[in-house]
């Protein structure tokens, strides 16, 4: 299961909303081991495109040696999908390489009227998808 305060889920979807009709996507940082979302980090989608996100290659480079020197890791990443549910696609997959992230979908399909807004987590290891419930706090206990 997810757990992430209310505070990081709104700058999650405001993001995703922010960004549409393209996908928007980041990365919440935690401390290293803990699985706790603490820090987030709205990044640039470098595709700039409403079917496809990609991470420019020197933000995330940066990105990574700040997570060293803070002694953090992505407990988060994240995108949304403009005019799907918030499932991940086969590319999704693909790219899925830390196998101790929560993958969030966050489907922003509701601006066009084409369905309900999805706010979703997932685990991905070697290719398989799975669900796993989310559950907002106001505080981490």
């Amino acid at each position: 299961m997810l757990t992430i305060t209310r505070a990081l889920f709104d700058q999650i979807v405001a993001h995703a909303r922010a960004d549409h009709p393209d996908e928007a996507c980041g990365v919440v940082a935690g401390p290293e081991g803990s699985g706790r979302p603490e820090r987030f980090i709205p990044m640039l989608n470098a595709a700039r495109s409403p079917t496809f996100y990609e991470f420019d290659s020197a933000d995330l480079l940066k990105l990574y040696r700040e997570l060293d020197d803070n002694d953090e890791e992505p407990v988060i990443i994240y995108h949304s999908h403009t005019a799907t549910e918030a499932y991940p696609s086969r590319t999704d997959v693909t790219y899925a390489n830390e196998p101790g992230a929560h993958y969030v979908l966050v489907s922003t399909a509701d601006h066009d009227d084409a369905g309900p807004f999805q706010f979703r987590s997932f685990r991905i290891v070697d290719g398989v998808i799975t669900e796993e419930d989310v559950k907002v706090v106001e505080a981490y206990a």
